[in-house]
C-alpha cells in the first residue's frame, strides 16, 4: 500500500520525515491486522487449525508496533514542538493505532474459539457468520486505504458499511438465541455468540479509524 505523505511543515524537513516514518510504520501494522484477520478467518471458517496457531505470534509483532508508535508520537510530541496541524495528525495515529491493536486481539479471539469449536459439526448459521466476517475485512481494507491516501470522504463511508455488519450481528444473535431443543451440550452456541461479538467489534474498531482519517484531515469530529 502506498503511503501518501501528510502535509507536514517544509520548513521543519526533520519533523517532516518522522511523521512520514509513522504514516509507514502505521500501514505496515494496518498490514499485519490485515493478516491476522485473514488467518483466523480460515481457522474459523475453513476449520484451518494451522492458521489459528501463528495467531499469537503475529499478534506480538502487532503489540510491538503499537507500542513502538505510541513512543515515537510521544516522542515527537515532547521534543520536536509539532504545529497544531501536526499534532492533530499524531493524536490520530495514537488513537486509530489502540483500533488496529483491538482488532488484532479480537482476530486471536476468533482463533481461539475456532479452536474450542472444531470439534463440533459446523452450524446452519455458519454461512452467514461467514460473510459478516467477509465484509468486516473488506471494511478494514477500506480504512487502510482511506488511510494511506488520506481520504476523508472513504474514511466517512465506513459508518454505512457498518450498518450491515450490525444488521448480520442482530439477525444471528436472535437465531443463536431463539434457538430450541439444542441437541447435546451448548458450547458451540456460546462459541458463536462470541465470535459474532468479535466480529462486530472489529467492524467498529475498523469505522473509528476511517473517523480518525477525517479528522487528520479536516480537524473536524463526526
Amino acid at each position: 500500500m502506498k503511503a501518501v505523505h501528510y502535509g507536514s511543515n517544509p520548513q521543519r524537513p526533520e519533523l517532516a520525515r518522522a511523521i512520514r516514518r509513522l504514516e509507514r510504520d502505521v500501514l505496515r501494522m494496518g498490514a499485519l491486522v490485515e493478516q491476522s484477520f485473514r488467518l483466523s478467518h480460515q481457522a474459523l471458517f475453513a476449520r484451518n487449525l494451522t492458521a489459528a496457531e501463528e495467531l499469537p505470534l503475529l499478534d506480538k509483532k502487532i503489540d510491538r508496533f503499537y507500542r513502538q508508535i505510541e513512543s515515537d508520537c510521544t516522542a515527537i510530541m515532547t521534543l520536536q514542538a509539532p504545529t497544531a496541524q501536526d499534532l492533530r495528525c499524531l493524536s490520530a495515529f495514537m488513537q486509530l493505532v489502540r483500533d488496529l491493536e483491538r482488532i488484532g486481539d479480537y482476530a486471536e479471539d476468533l482463533a481461539e474459539i475456532a479452536i474450542k469449536i472444531f470439534p463440533y459439526a459446523p452450524h446452519p448459521c455458519l454461512s452467514e457468520i461467514e460473510a459478516m466476517s467477509l465484509h468486516a475485512q473488506a471494511m478494514l481494507a477500506t480504512s487502510l486505504k482511506a488511510l494511506g491516501d488520506f481520504d476523508e470522504g472513504g474514511g466517512r463511508r465506513l459508518k454505512r458499511l457498518d450498518d450491515t455488519v450490525d444488521d448480520a450481528y442482530d439477525r444471528v444473535y436472535q437465531t443463536l438465541a431463539q434457538q430450541r431443543d439444542v441437541p447435546g451440550v451448548v458450547e458451540p452456541i456460546v462459541l458463536l455468540a462470541l465470535a459474532i461479538r468479535c466480529l462486530e467489534r472489529m467492524a467498529d474498531h475498523a469505522t473509528n479509524i476511517g473517523q480518525r482519517v477525517a479528522y487528520i484531515v479536516t480537524g473536524q469530529r463526526s
